[in-house]
């Protein structure tokens, strides 16, 4: 088993990530701030391929042109010298005060409009570095308080905005993909598009919904107590999976960040399985598997790189379980009895209609629901060969 990563697996961390100082609501950072320069050499080191960024993360909040244009040319260097690419950008519209009511949908139309500038800006500097994805994690768009919010017309500013950024893109032959990233809480008391689900009508209202989809992130679905395989699931049959954040949580509580496979691990598991078999046999996602977690509070420098390698291990021992998964005769057997494959055979014959379905009586009249129900499906034990095969019982 080669647990080795290499540019085909598409693996990405954010400078947010193993940049995170471990700040808190209840304490001071733990770890001093981490240069740019040296995490693009030690991503490279530990196998990454892309490397992503908020635009502060890079430029320093209100850092004049030429700092900025110096920080901008050690960074591409950086790339130059270690072949990492951009495959995303986001911007950071959450941090500085003048957000704290968000920024698309801010009560204050001034910040609107600086919020859309600030965007701007990091997609000029996005395309510049070849990125294709433009996420947008609207972590201040939503209210404590619902009287303080308005929240259709929030969403028709929301609307405004997107349609704009899709209008510059085109315009400046950019070609980016825009994905929302969805979190049903904190550090608002309640954020506009919540969920996956809401994220994805959302699109559906937008003015260019074909540039549109969706960055789910696992501990943002699993904080509203929801499956997040099976909400990718869906997000692959909408043709809405742009990207994708992965990390651990363990249920409904506060956003934790954990490695990726520390939290749910089945749940892991079964998520693997769908990106890399796909309903077909193949892969069903060839995106990033970007990997948005936060180091422990508790680790040194030499903590947060082993952590970062944790999160490559853990999703290439999960490729090579669900590879040996789907391989078991006694699997596929199981498949079989369970049906799983006959889903995908349509109800009705082809041509047929509900007139011929009314007349078929071996679908009703003639049919022995009793027999049928008294029929079990296996899923209990399709279920524990899964997880023989998590712990290396088979």
């Amino acid at each position: 088993m080669s647990l080795q990563a290499t540019p085909a697996d598409k693996f990405s961390f954010g400078l947010w990530t193993v940049g995170w100082q471990a700040r808190d609501a209840f304490g001071a950072a733990t770890r001093p701030a981490l240069d740019p320069i040296e995490t693009v050499h030690k991503l490279a080191e530990i196998g990454a391929y892309g490397v992503t960024f908020h635009d502060d993360d890079l430029v320093p909040f209100g850092a004049d042109a030429a700092t900025r244009d110096g920080i901008i040319a050690g960074f591409k260097k950086a790339l130059d010298e270690t072949g990492l690419i951009v495959p995303m950008v986001t911007t950071n519209l959450f941090e500085h005060p003048v957000f704290k009511d968000g920024g698309f949908t801010s009560n204050d139309r001034s910040v609107r409009r600086y919020a859309i500038r600030k965007v701007l800006r990091q997609m000029d500097l996005g395309a510049e570095l070849g990125a294709k994805t433009l996420v947008l994690w609207g972590g201040r768009e939503g209210a404590e308080y619902d009287s303080a919010k308005d929240v259709g017309a929030a969403l028709d500013r929301y609307r405004e905005a997107l349609n704009l950024l899709a209008q510059y893109s085109e315009d400046q032959g950019y070609g980016l993909r825009f994905a929302i990233e969805p979190k049903p809480n904190e550090p608002r008391g309640d954020i506009l598009l919540p969920t996956a689900g809401h994220a994805i009508a959302f699109v559906q209202e937008l003015e260019r919904p074909e540039l549109f989809g969706i960055n789910p992130e696992t501990g943002h679905e699993q904080m509203s107590n929801l499956n997040f395989t099976q909400g990718i699931a869906q997000a692959l049959w909408h043709k809405k999976l742009f990207h994708i954040d992965l990390n651990g949580q363990h249920g409904p509580k506060f956003d934790q960040d954990l490695v990726f496979g520390h939290g749910d691990l089945l749940n892991a598991f079964s998520l693997v399985d769908l990106l890399e078999n796909g309903p077909d046999g193949g892969p069903a996602y060839d995106g990033p598997r970007h990997f948005d977690y936060k180091p422990s509070r508790t680790e040194d420098f030499d903590g947060v790189w082993e952590s970062a390698k944790d999160n490559i291990r853990m999703y290439l021992l999960l490729k090579e379980r669900a590879k040996a998964f789907r391989a078991d005769p006694e699997v596929q057997a199981a498949l079989a009895e369970s049906k799983v494959d006959e889903l995908r055979t349509p109800t009705l014959n082809p041509g047929e209609t509900y007139t011929d379905l009314l007349a078929d009586r071996s679908a009703f009249e003639d049919y022995d629901a009793d027999a049928v129900g008294a029929k079990g499906y296996g899923f209990v034990k399709l279920n524990q060969l899964a997880i023989d095969h998590l712990l290396g019982a088979r």
